[in-house]
């Protein structure tokens, strides 16, 4: 500090004084700090203000033995599930860092599917919100996603055109099924054959055979992108959506399943909902079949919907009765298929009384643009419509039966929790109790501690915003140059002043407490003295707030922000020239310019101690400028996007920023290091706001979520965190990897992928044998030691932390912490040494009859992967009979105790039901099919009566 301190009183330039300051700073904090400076790192406390992301579809959840009451939507990487009765959040299934792009419901009515944007699949519990399994496979977003009728498989696809097929169960994939062109955009399975249909944007609606892992039929009617499908009435008929307006019904046929004409097929009747007609086949209408192909699908008619555009969702409830369609605009379309008596009545009906209209289930009017809708239908044939809009809203529709004049109405409307337009400026009350956001269309106040909305004020565009002192009052500046002075607890808005004539972009408390500052589009820059007035409108004696006019400075440029240092003294006024010009505040007289930054500043803020200056640039950069002599200490590259917000933290020279890039970014205005980098929004970040305190921090984007973060009391330091932004970097790179080839067998395509884990795993294994085999070595050594009365050397220390003792056990749990579905890829890693190292180590594993599915599983992937070098190694080839014999005296065992324990519980059964005289299981499907027989039959009766009266 001497040094510096002599520095500073013989230097006499502005820039050797300024350095000299700068040094004995540094001085002063190595002094206090130490030389290794640490911070405190902010983490993640909570998301809120999204109701259901627009890129994600929909899907009634039964929780509680409901159905119909709850859905699952995507709120950016998480999953909430709303209670439609209450209209709050039953549950909230947390996600990673990816967006959730596709959701679907398990038939156990236990599990949901959720597919991300990096191309994985991560299945839930919905009773315990746990993440059960991770499916890894495809390279771009998931499309969508499908269970088969038991829930045991699930189906994938990918704008990567690939798709996958999964076992839930096993925790593995199966196949994956490569054929489009482009990216699928629907997925179903056929209940009555296991076959997949598949659409894609390429035109073509295909059929696989999932026996064969094949594609045998191919259709190729459609004219443009194939943006849905469904299958109805138990896969007799199958509905295409496209582009145009023509939704395409296809008959489809089994040759093993039916002995009738293909072309002598009974008429379909589909009711239409918006122009009440009915489509049918004309007689030209025929697919080209080939005479080898089992599938026969002939285009069995056309519906003209009455919205525009292309098809964005096209599904049909689990009974396969009722089918939804939506278009681009407001307005749902739905559907019912007739029975096969209610089809020929209809047609009668229609020859006979041509000019008379059919019935129909009326239209859904939607408040919003449709982005996704998910159909159920309940006892009684009430039918519940849950939608999802483009202004982050959820509604719920209900209809009772399939009369004529039956209408759809709205039962549940979940609006108030989060703004319906992209939000433009966020701010922290004075006692770090509530938050204020404001977006295009409202101002919404917002508590701390719960995230929950208190007040909703309806205003128009707001640009900027503030608390008031005394946090009853805010303050909203509007596009169109108002500023709104409003009630938070009358939520009402108190008075609208005619601040400037263009947008009013920039809001300033004055350090005094007594007024504000704004800086306009009209190149003016204008200061607001807070007064108390009487209420003139309710002509009452109460005082309420107001601004007074009293002084302007007018500028040449539009002004994009401005800032008054906290000693009172200078104001920072940012201008669309790309320079920041310093004013005194009494006197308004120009101190000093700030120029360097090549595109306009478009925030900016002052320090507590108001000697330094950070200003944040439409050219990505950051610099930090001295207030003294508007020198420039550091240009920092800070953001790969337009810096939108920046601000310091309370009581130090650390300050956060945000870009258009999505990132929220911590730095020291001192040593000029990033502390640390948060991964925010999916999209472009608009505003940030630190609390009074230092202890939060809230940030707002375009994916219209308010992200919340909290400073933690753990030490965090530049090295580590530099380490694992690194490390973010690879995995992000690995994502959009390649799919694993097998060597040497290139049509052997793996359903899975190379991911983090897989390598981590493949590394703990590799360690694993090197450890063994070291051990092994040294036990050897001790036994060949003749007449040594030393103890057995002990086993490694990482051997002790898995709390095993022998090699065999150490290999074992290392097999058993390998996720199921990386333990492929994990395997395929191994180098051909290891894999031979691998084979003889679990020849004692297998003897012991102890995890044998899995044994058998790792032994059956390598020989098929390794086949031809493992045949050529003549070392091997006994390791590979003694592992024959074990295998299938193991399956054998494993049979055998599977057939006696299922045998005993058959047993068990005849018992309590002849002594009980209660029948444990029946056949649903049984019981199910007599009271349709019974219904038909009394339908005929009532039928029968009628004509005959």
């Amino acid at each position: 500090m001497v040094i510096a301190a002599a520095t500073l009183a013989a230097s006499t330039s502005r820039n050797d004084i300024s350095n000299a300051w700068k040094e004995m700073q540094k001085c002063k904090q190595h002094t206090l700090m130490g030389l290794t400076k640490q911070y405190l790192s902010y983490v993640p406390a909570g998301n809120f203000n999204i109701i259901a992301s627009t890129g994600c579809n929909v899907v009634f959840l039964t929780l509680e033995g409901q159905d119909g009451r709850f859905v699952g939507a995507a709120a950016c990487e998480d999953v909430v599930v709303w209670d439609l009765r209450l209209g709050e959040k039953a549950l909230v299934l947390p996600g990673d860092k990816h967006q959730v792009t596709c959701l679907a419901a398990c038939p156990d009515k236990q599990h949901l599917a959720v597919g991300y944007r990096d191309g994985s699949v991560k299945v839930f519990n919905l009773k315990t919100g746990e993440n059960t399994t991770v499916f890894s496979g495809h390279r771009a977003d998931i499309t969508c996603l499908v269970y088969d009728a038991e829930g045991h498989r699930l189906v994938s696809g990918s704008k990567d055109t690939d798709i996958i097929l999964w076992d839930v169960v096993a925790e593995t994939g199966l196949h994956r099924l490569k054929g489009h062109k482009d990216s699928v955009t629907q997925i179903t399975f056929m209940n009555q054959q296991n076959v997949l249909v598949s659409s894609s944007k390429d035109t073509l609606v295909k059929f696989w055979d999932l026996d064969t892992a094949h594609c045998f039929k191919t259709l190729v009617g459609h004219r443009s992108e194939v943006w849905g499908l469904c299958l109805m009435k138990e896969d007799k008929y199958l509905v295409t959506g496209c582009s145009d307006s023509e939704l395409r019904v296809w008959d489809l046929k089994f040759k093993d399943t039916t002995n009738d004409n293909i072309e002598n097929i009974d008429k379909l009747v589909i009711v239409d909902t918006e122009t009440e007609k009915e489509g049918f086949l004309a007689e030209d209408q025929e697919e080209a079949t080939d005479e080898t192909c089992p599938l026969h699908c002939i285009k069995y008619g056309s519906l003209l919907r009455s919205g525009r555009g292309r098809v964005v969702t096209l599904t049909s409830d689990p009974t396969g009765q009722v089918m939804v369609c939506h278009g681009t605009e407001n307005t749902v379309e739905v559907f019912h298929f007739l029975s096969e008596d209610a089809a020929r009545i209809k047609v009668k009906k229609r020859i006979r009384k041509a000019r008379k209209k059919t019935p129909r289930i009326s239209v859904i009017k939607a408040g919003g643009k449709v982005k996704s809708v998910t159909v159920v239908m309940g006892k009684g044939y009430e039918i519940r419509v849950a939608v999802t809009l483009n202004s982050n809203e959820v509604e719920l529709f209900t209809i009772e039966g399939f009369n004529k004049d039956s209408e759809f109405h709205c039962l549940r409307r979940i609006t108030s929790q989060g703004h319906h337009s992209a939000i433009r400026a966020v701010a922290f009350s004075s006692d770090n109790l509530a938050m204020v956001s404001a977006s295009l269309e409202a101002v919404k106040v917002w508590n701390r501690p719960s995230l929950a909305c208190l007040r909703t004020v309806e205003t128009g565009y707001v640009l900027s915003v503030c608390f008031v002192p005394g946090d009853r009052h805010i303050l909203a500046g509007m596009k169109d140059g108002r500023m709104l002075i409003i009630d938070i607890a009358a939520g009402d808005i108190l008075e609208e002043i005619p601040a400037h004539t263009k947008e009013l972009w920039s809001l300033a408390i004055i350090p005094d407490l007594r007024g504000c500052v704004t800086g306009g589009g009209d190149a003016t820059v204008k200061f607001w003295q807070f007064e108390l007035i009487e209420d003139q409108a309710n002509n009452s004696k109460a005082k309420v707030l107001s601004a007074l006019h009293t002084r302007t400075l007018k500028l040449e440029e539009s002004v994009l922000a401005v800032k008054v240092s906290p000693n009172n003294s200078l104001i920072a006024v940012a201008l669309l020239d790309s320079t920041v010009k310093i004013f005194f505040v009494d006197t308004l007289k120009f101190f000093i310019s700030l120029y360097g930054h090549k595109l306009p500043v478009l925030c900016l803020d002052i320090s507590y101690d108001s000697t330094l200056i950070v200003t944040g640039s439409a050219d990505r950069n950051v610099k930090i400028w001295g207030m003294d002599f508007g020198d420039c200490h550091r240009s920092l590259f800070a953001h790969d996007d337009s810096i939108t917000a920046i601000q310091f933290v309370p009581k130090t020279h650390h300050f956060f920023t945000c870009g258009k890039d999505g990132r929220v970014k911590q730095w020291d205005a001192d040593s000029f290091d990033k502390i640390l980098t948060l991964q925010a929004h999916h999209g472009q970040a608009w505003s940030l706001a630190v609390s009074p305190n230092g202890q939060y921090v809230v940030s707002s984007g375009s994916d219209n979520v308010l992200r919340f973060f909290e400073r933690t009391q753990e030490p965090l330091v530049l090295e580590d965190e530099q380490e694992e932004e690194r490390e973010r970097e690879d995995e992000a790179a690995l994502a959009t990897g390649e799919d694993s080839v097998v060597p040497g067998q290139g049509n052997l395509n793996l359903p899975s992928k190379k991911t983090v884990g897989s390598e981590r795993a493949a590394e703990q294994l590799l360690e694993c044998l090197e450890v063994c085999q070291e051990y092994r070595e040294q036990l050897l050594e001790h036994s060949q030691m003749s007449k040594s009365s030393k103890k057995p050397p002990p086993p490694p220390a990482i051997m002790t932390a898995y709390k095993v003792s022998t090699p065999e056990d150490f290999l074992l749990e290392t097999l058993a912490r390998i996720r199921t579905s990386d333990l492929e890829e994990t395997l395929l890693i191994l180098p051909f040494t290891s894999v031979c190292d691998l084979l003889t180590s679990l020849l004692p594993l297998l003897s012991r009859g102890y995890q044998t599915e899995m044994l058998c599983k790792v032994v059956v992937f390598l020989l098929k992967i390794h086949h031809g070098p493992i045949v050529g190694n003549q070392t091997l080839l006994p390791v590979i009979s003694k592992l024959k014999k074990l295998m299938f005296t193991t399956v054998n065992n494993v049979r055998d105790m599977v057939g006696y324990n299922l045998q005993g519980l058959r047993y068990l059964q005849r018992d309590l039901e002849a002594r009980e005289g209660v029948q444990l299981f029946r056949d649903a499907t049984l019981q199910r099919k007599e009271r349709e027989k019974k219904r038909k039959k009394r339908e005929r009766n009532l039928k029968r009566a009628i004509m005959t009266l």
